[in-house]
Parts: C-alpha cells; sequence; structure tokens
C-alpha cells in the first residue's frame, strides 16, 4: 500500500528509517517486520487498533525496549537505541500519554526537573528565561513559569511535556496520544503544537487514534495492524473510511457503509 514518495524523497532530510524491526516477548510477536520512515519537518502519524504494535514501536524508539532484530538508521547511521538515555543522546524525545508532569511543582521546576542549572547551587534566572523561550518556540498559553501544574489545563499540560522535551535540542519528537481526553479547544491548542514543532524543522511521530487529529496535521499516515505495516497513505490522498479500513482489516464496516449510503442518497436527490 505504498503511496507516493516520502518527505525526505521530495528534498527534506531523512531523520529516521526502520527496516526489518521485531520485537517478541515470549511467544507473543509484538513488532513483525515494521518499516517506518520520518523526515525533518515532516509529522507522521501511526494508527491503529488496541495490540496494533504502537505502544511497543514507540517504547522501542524511545529506548525502553530494544528490537530483537532489524536496523535504525537515525540521521544516516545506524543507531542501536538500547536505552532512554541513548534515545535522548541521538535526538528523540518521547512524551508519553501520562506525561509524567509533578502536580505540586512549578512549570520551571518541571521543565528542568533532574536537569537543572546548578554549576555551584540553582540558576532561577536562566531556568526561568529558558524556559520562557521554549514556550515562546511553541506559542503556548502558559500564564506563568511559576505557576504549578495542578492548576493548568490538560493543553497546558501538553505544552510543558512538549517544551520539556525540547530542552536537549531533539530532532525526532515522539507524542504519544496527545490529545487523548482533551476537550475541543485543548485539542486545537496542542494542535498548533504540533504545526509548530513542524515549522521547527522537527520530525514528529504521532500515535493518535482520532481520525480526525491525524488529518488535520498529518502529512503521512503509517497503519499498523497485528504487529505489522497495513498501509502508508499520503494525507489528502486518503479518506477517513480507507484509513479504517487499513486499521480493522476490512473494508466493509459501519463506517463505509454509512459513507456508501450517504453518497448514493445525494446522487438519488441530486
Amino acid at each position: 500500500m505504498a503511496t507516493e514518495p516520502t518527505a525526505a524523497a521530495a528534498g527534506n532530510t531523512q531523520l529516521l528509517s526502520l527496516r526489518g524491526i521485531n520485537k517478541s516477548f515470549g511467544a507473543v510477536a509484538a513488532l513483525m517486520d515494521i518499516e517506518l520512515d520520518v523526515a525533518a519537518g515532516e509529522v507522521v502519524a501511526v494508527v491503529g487498533d488496541n495490540g496494533a504494535g504502537k505502544s511497543t514501536l514507540v517504547k522501542v524508539l524511545s529506548g525502553v525496549h530494544s528490537a530483537d532484530s532489524g536496523t535504525i538508521e537515525f540521521d544516516g547511521q545506524e543507531v542501536s537505541i538500547s536505552s532512554p538515555a541513548a534515545a535522548q543522546h541521538l535526538g528523540i524525545a518521547t512524551v508519553f500519554q501520562d506525561l509524567a508532569l509533578c502536580d505540586n511543582l512549578t512549570v520551571v521546576d518541571n521543565l528542568f526537573l533532574g536537569r537543572e542549572l546548578s554549576p555551584f547551587r540553582l540558576n532561577e534566572v536562566d531556568m526561568e528565561v529558558r524556559s520562557w523561550e521554549l514556550l515562546k518556540q511553541l506559542s503556548a498559553k502558559i500564564p506563568s513559569v511559576r505557576t504549578q501544574i495542578a492548576s493548568l489545563s490538560g493543553g497546558q499540560r501538553q505544552t510543558v511535556a512538549i517544551a520539556r522535551s525540547l530542552l536537549g535540542d531533539p530532532k525526532i519528537v515522539i507524542l504519544d496520544e496527545p490529545t487523548a481526553a482533551l476537550g475541543v479547544a485543548q485539542t486545537a491548542e496542542v494542535l498548533n503544537l504540533v504545526e509548530r514543532l513542524r515549522e521547527r524543522g522537527h520530525g514528529v511521530i504521532m500515535i493518535s487514534h482520532n481520525m480526525a487529529d491525524v488529518q488535520a496535521v498529518a502529512d503521512r499516515v503509517v497503519v499498523l495492524r497485528l504487529g505489522r505495516n497495513n498501509g502508508d497513505f499520503r494525507v489528502g490522498d486518503v479518506s477517513t473510511e480507507e484509513l479504517i479500513a487499513a486499521i480493522t482489516g476490512a473494508s466493509d464496516n459501519v463506517v463505509t457503509r454509512r459513507s456508501a449510503a450517504r453518497s448514493t442518497s445525494q446522487e438519488t436527490t441530486s
């Protein structure tokens, strides 16, 4: 189900290339011969049903799990991602679904937690300045970097988590279900952040169940089904019905039937 050339083929720098990635847990094969390409300034959505292998793929890329076999090329070099520290060193940052923020700490404290600027004592001024720089790059709507995380909305919390991922100046940012459990306004805020990441030249991998969000910001959609690739589509050339068919493995489902019935009704009335 290959589509048009990827952004890398169109002239953008290829950042990440996975070939033949396999990962098993005992007798359970979670990933089988996975292929994935991400270019600079490209948003690639990875979609699939529960158990499709999305979470395992994220953990392989973030260094939580090591692939059993296959090759990973990053910035033109074959690499091994053996730990989260190795992923960060390469330039791969991951924002997991739970965000891992401390509600009782402020925005700046969360941004620099474990990476404090402190040659001899905490450099509060530099950390605050750097925090505002990061948030400004994302056009973030945060009232103050001294605000506690507990008082922020879901969209603002996601903003802080994404800003924290940019501290190491990564080339690839992985977002695991960034709009899950968010309202309409907060979802729009997070999707704007994804656009800012693309504009700044980052390669973005977005794991999502929301087809509307995928169609809104992604350049390509990679479908996983039962641990295997089941389609690589260019957004604009694929319908939601086709994506659902690839995800479920069946072209005949309630969504496609409803869409067909609607089209037939419109033709009849016209």
